[in-house]
């Protein structure tokens, strides 16, 4: 597998999406299509006009879910698998690679796609392995009517936030007035991938998989964790995405660091309080440390087909799943549930934050055959130090080392 994915995420290539046009049926008429990815709107719209490929003798069926990364390589390990697709992101997508769980597209997409824009198709080692309809990051989301309270413009640095969080503690406004996805595991591990990459550090040694983030960039990357944990909800190591936004619509937070793909859910007045939906707004992506990076990565999210099922139900699932992004998909109601690399995408006010980031040239997520066991020994390891049992050299070092103890399983490492 090459180092890194050659996938064009560059801002004009992701807002000129090509000419395809929409689809006026799927192609397919018989087969057997099942989905399985996250749960938020955009991979909801998706799915659903994936479903209406539906026919007498083609099945389409989903399973969206969080908990979609611990089942999607299990349920595509079957012969037949289970799912026929997997929708992933920029890093799930090694895992299933590395399991040889998703077949090639290549075929498919000449004999199917050839109105596929080529910068949706992400193309790993010469061969196509996905195809990508949405572009994603976490950026800044805040409170307009709080931070006017405390006279404070939208911060640019995690040094300020820190600094505006405080006063809107000491002010009595909120009592926890910082929020973010620090789940113990996968979320709390790509919170330090962000902060690490702000620091301007390297997580592996230069051409080599020995990992390389116990030194200075790291413990000053926890350090600041811990400075924001601070000034969280005191349950923060339960909180994922779905739980800090949970927090934020029930007006507990003002400053978060936020995926773009969440944030039309919290600005939207529907089924939500309007003084908060009214006053939530986005902004780029923060640096720390005074480095000129952003605190963030960047992020592609996209469909594949399983390999280990019929060429019937494959073709019916690049056939629907190719439906499911066509430029149909887009309107009123979905043209602000993502950063979409489809034919007749236009930013809206939601989507600024992911449009900044790109802007400010944010690091994509690191796309290494074996990033995915580092970031599983970072969800592992850190929480011991949020919660007072090691510190941070120790607890780098010590993910380091269960770190290594996988890549030598896998072969990376001897």
């Amino acid at each position: 597998m090459h180092k890194t994915l050659k996938a064009a995420l560059s801002l004009v290539a992701l807002l000129a999406a090509g000419t395809a046009h929409a689809q006026t049926n799927c192609g397919a008429t018989t087969g057997r299509v099942n989905i399985v990815g996250n749960e938020f709107p955009a991979i909801k719209t998706v799915a659903a006009n994936a479903a209406k490929c539906q026919t007498g003798a083609l099945t389409v069926k989903s399973n969206l879910t969080a908990n979609h990364q611990r089942i999607n390589v299990q349920g595509m390990q079957g012969n037949p698998a289970e799912y026929t697709s997997a929708v992933i992101a920029t890093s799930s997508i090694v895992a299933l690679m590395n399991e040889n769980v998703i077949r090639p597209l290549d075929a498919l997409v000449a004999a199917h796609g050839a109105d596929i824009p080529k910068n949706q198709l992400i193309t790993i080692d010469g061969r196509v392995m996905a195809v990508a309809f949405m572009a994603n990051a976490q950026h800044l989301v805040y409170r307009k009517d709080i931070l006017a309270q405390v006279g404070a413009e939208p911060p640019k640095t995690y040094e300020d936030m820190i600094r505006v969080g405080k006063l809107i503690r000491e002010r009595g406004i909120l009592r926890n007035p910082i929020g973010g996805a620090y789940k113990a595991g996968w979320d709390l591990a790509q919170e330090f991938v962000n902060m690490y990459t702000g620091q301007g550090g390297e997580f592996f040694k230069p051409g080599t998989p020995e990992a390389a983030i116990n030194n200075p960039r790291g413990v000053a990357a926890l350090n600041t964790m811990k400075a924001l944990s601070e000034l969280m909800h005191p349950d923060f190591l339960t909180h994922d995405s779905n739980g800090t936004s949970a927090e934020w619509k029930a007006g507990n937070v003002a400053l978060m660091n936020m995926w773009g793909s969440r944030t039309g859910v919290l600005m939207a007045r529907e089924g939500n309080d309007p003084k908060v939906a009214d006053n939530t707004a986005v902004a780029a992506p923060m640096t720390v440390g005074g480095g000129r990076i952003p605190a963030t990565t960047l992020w592609w999210d996209g469909w594949t087909v399983a390999r280990n099922i019929s060429d019937e139900d494959a073709r019916a699932t690049f056939l629907a799943m190719k439906n499911g992004i066509s430029p149909a998909i887009l309107n009123d109601e979905t043209m602000g549930q993502a950063v979409w690399m489809i034919a007749g995408y236009k930013p809206a006010p939601v989507n600024q934050g992911v449009i900044q980031t790109m802007a400010m040239g944010a690091k994509p997520y690191p796309m290494l055959p074996y990033m995915g066991l580092l970031h599983t020994a970072l969800g592992d390891g850190l929480a011991a130090f949020f919660q007072g049992r090691k510190d941070a050299a120790t607890t780098l070092s010590d993910i380091e080392k269960a770190y290594a103890t996988a890549a030598r399983e896998k072969g990376f490492l001897k």
